[in-house]
């Protein structure tokens, strides 16, 4: 061990005493004699490419021009600024021949100090030409997350991807991923499916089953993106990930299966939004309840439709006289089923996925907490329509 020792200690001694200055013309004429043979270098021949590879180069050129990148906008405010303020950007893909575009309702919602603030009605939708086109969004839904946009775009250029169906998914098999991750248009990833039938949160306190987990890389931007099989079939849509604030995505993504896309999307292009149960009702947002009345918890009822079951069952809303000024504070809806309300989008989920689940046999009564006049009581809204009632027209922002 002693000997080991001092060998350590002797090997730099010796190196120092090396007069470096010795090998300084040596070095410089190996240098020059290897500068005289600068020149590109040779290509290598490449193998064929694979059966697979040849497959997914395929897929995706025919399923690039179907896929749109999304920009979503608010009007700005400010008189002196731009008019148009940028909220965000995704991924989108064409659904038909009709310009319709399919993405995530969260691509096209804005926050403000990180809070929900607006869902945006006016988007640009750019091709994989590079052309540009207006885009209104005309429907969406805030249990599943999908957002249908109008494209005003050539009818020619609409090229919709073919549907898949979930029942004939399995673990393992190869999937594709397009979308524009940090902006980086059309970017294709690939992967396998990893689990099949999961649980998903899609905000607002609601979740999406039979959802698609899979390995294929998903980042910001990806969402509203299509997912799909070696076939080139839709099979998904990709909407989530699993994220950490020191990692980022780890690997996990998911998506909405093609079955519920194809279940949902219609509906929304036809009226806008899933018809749910109408309680005759309207609401103020958390923001502007916070902002304008300091109220930080539940909603605020602003109004009650006559003959509805929230009339009959005696809600009360809010009076504020001409200038604005509170005469008397309204109904705050505390729980809805025994949910805590959070948000005027939560409950309309919520109400979305009890129309969905409950068509063949809708609910007679639904049972709110209620906080009026300082104590927290129970409200019971019928929700059969008294006999001789005839059917009346639901406006879209009445619940």
């Amino acid at each position: 061990m002693i000997r080991v020792a001092l060998l350590a200690l002797l090997v730099p001694i010796l190196t120092a005493q090396t007069p470096s200055k010795a090998l300084a013309p040596t070095e410089e004429a190996t240098i020059q004699r290897f500068r005289a043979h600068a020149r590109p270098r040779g290509v290598a021949p490449r193998a064929p490419l694979t059966s697979e590879e040849r497959n997914t180069i395929r897929r995706f050129r025919a399923a690039k021009p179907s896929v749109v990148y999304i920009s979503a906008f608010l009007p700005n405010p400010d008189p002196k600024g731009p008019p148009k303020l940028p909220t965000g950007s995704g991924t989108g893909f064409v659904w038909d021949e009709w310009g319709h575009i399919v993405t995530n309702r969260h691509v096209i919602s804005a926050e403000v100090d990180g809070k929900l603030f607006a869902d945006v009605t006016e988007v640009e939708i750019t091709l994989a030409n590079g052309k540009t086109y207006k885009g209104r969004v005309i429907g969406k839904s805030f249990a599943y997350d999908i957002a249908v946009i109008q494209a005003f775009a050539p009818l020619e250029d609409m090229r919709p991807i073919p549907l898949g169906q979930r029942s004939n998914l399995q673990v393992g098999q190869t999937v594709l991923a397009i979308g524009n991750p940090f902006g980086l248009d059309h970017s294709l990833s690939k992967g396998v499916i990893s689990a099949l039938g999961r649980e998903i949160s899609t905000g607002y306190n609601t979740r999406t089953t039979n959802s698609i987990q899979t390995d294929a890389a998903i980042n910001p931007g990806n969402s509203g993106g299509p997912l799909l099989d070696t076939s080139g079939r839709l099979i998904g849509m990709n909407t989530a990930i699993v994220a950490t604030r020191s990692e980022g995505s780890v690997g996990v993504g998911f998506a909405l299966p093609v079955d519920t896309l194809n279940n949902i999307v219609p509906r929304l292009i036809g009226k806008g939004q899933i018809e749910t149960i109408h309680m005759g009702f309207t609401t103020l947002s958390p923001f502007e309840a916070e902002r304008a009345f300091g109220i930080k918890q539940g909603l605020v009822v602003t109004g009650v439709d006559e003959g509805t079951p929230a009339a009959r069952a005696g809600f009360r809303p809010l009076q504020v006289d001409k200038t604005g000024k509170l005469i008397a504070m309204g109904d705050i809806l505390l729980a809805y089923r025994g949910e805590p309300l959070t948000s005027a989008g939560q409950f309309k989920a919520l109400l979305e996925v009890l129309a969905m689940v409950e068509t063949d046999q809708p609910a007679e009564q639904v049972v709110f907490d209620v906080l009026r006049e300082g104590q927290v009581i129970k409200v019971v809204l019928d929700l059969r329509k008294p006999a001789g009632d005839k059917p009346s027209k639901v406006p879209l922002d009445s619940i």
